[in-house]
């Protein structure tokens, strides 16, 4: 749990930084950013090791991640605000997709969504390599289509799961296992990564 609110720290931490335009703040920032990566990465498998992976950690560690890439956002808004402007209306869609993804969730389960599913996980490495181009360069022509179009897909990805699924059920890797469950048949997941 410590890794999940050094991950919140760390956002915080992020954009007092940009905010007060700290020298070298471009090299502090990907470190900074780097580290909570690894944290995301790396609470959930420690977590499952010490079987103490709950459904209510699950989902606070959901809520965290959009908490901790909101406030790298606003630190790189900061920044490059020109880029979010150029950018508005993907940002925008993108935006829409991710509140949608959690009424869905909340008019179905009453619940946030938890599904850690694997097209997440490669979409907060596009954001994540989306976010460094842009701290550096203040512009990511080609990361930011690949986030973009990866962040569309997962979206709907995990809308269709939510939608699946008879009942909330935390780390659904895919739309198949989301299938498989709504079916009462067991699904494999992996034990680093959603185990």
């Amino acid at each position: 749990m410590s890794l999940i609110w050094a991950r919140l720290l760390i956002g915080i931490v992020i954009v007092v930084l940009s905010y007060y335009r700290v020298r070298n703040y471009q090299t502090v920032a990907i470190i900074l950013l780097t580290v909570g990566l690894l944290t995301d990465v790396f609470d959930g498998i420690i977590a499952r090791r010490l079987q103490v992976s709950t459904q209510k950690l699950r989902r606070m560690d959901s809520t965290v991640d959009q908490l901790f890439f909101s406030a790298v956002a606003v630190a790189t808004y900061i920044q490059c605000p020109d880029f979010f402007k150029t950018h508005a209306l993907k940002l925008g869609l993108l935006l829409g997709l991710e509140a949608l993804t959690y009424i869905v969730s909340f008019l179905k389960f009453k619940k946030e969504i938890a599904t850690h599913s694997i097209g997440a996980k490669i979409w907060t490495l596009s954001i994540f390599a989306t976010l460094i181009q842009v701290m550096v360069q203040c512009r990511a022509p080609i990361w930011f289509e690949v986030c973009f179009w990866t962040g569309l897909l997962t979206r709907l990805e995990i809308i269709v799961i939510i939608l699946t699924l008879k009942k909330w059920t935390n780390d659904v890797p895919t739309f198949y296992q989301a299938w498989k469950l709504r079916h009462n048949q067991e699904i494999k997941r992996h034990k680093l990564f959603n185990g």
